[in-house]
């Protein structure tokens, strides 16, 4: 029994570990380098940005960016590999997020890059952007 009990907490201290380690490597500053879309065949591919937005996300779950002239923070949530992003402008909505304000977007990283992919829209050759960190 206390074998099963000490297994129990070390995969669940890993798993919690493993949730802190990934919110705390999203803090910081991080810039739109790339975009994966396809090209309207079936050749998605990765497609540099120039001056791409940002988004600063700070340890007290609040974050701002340069996406959107119109609301430039709000709070965020990460959740497993999701993370929400709440824009705190009152009345904000572009037309493509629900609710208004609120997107949600999948993340990994990948070789020091923080990767989107967006849940609120439809992209059938793959859509994801790629962010490099410029600020810690």
């Amino acid at each position: 029994m206390f074998l099963i009990l000490s297994i129990f907490i070390f995969i669940t201290g890993c798993s919690e570990g493993e949730t802190k380690q990934q919110e705390n490597s999203i803090y910081g500053t991080w810039k739109l380098i790339e975009i994966y879309q396809g090209d309207g065949g079936n050749n998605p591919q990765w497609t540099t940005v120039d001056s791409g937005y940002t988004y600063t996300f700070n340890n007290d779950r609040i974050f701002s960016s340069t996406r959107f002239t119109d609301c430039i923070s709000g709070t965020y949530e990460v959740s497993g590999n999701s993370i929400t992003l709440d824009y705190s402008c009152n009345g904000f909505n572009t037309g493509i997020e629900t609710p208004p304000g609120t997107f949600v977007e999948s993340y990994i990283f990948e070789n020091a890059n923080l990767i989107l992919t967006p849940s609120y829209l439809n992209c059938f050759e793959g859509c994801d952007y790629k962010f490099e960190k410029i600020e810690n």
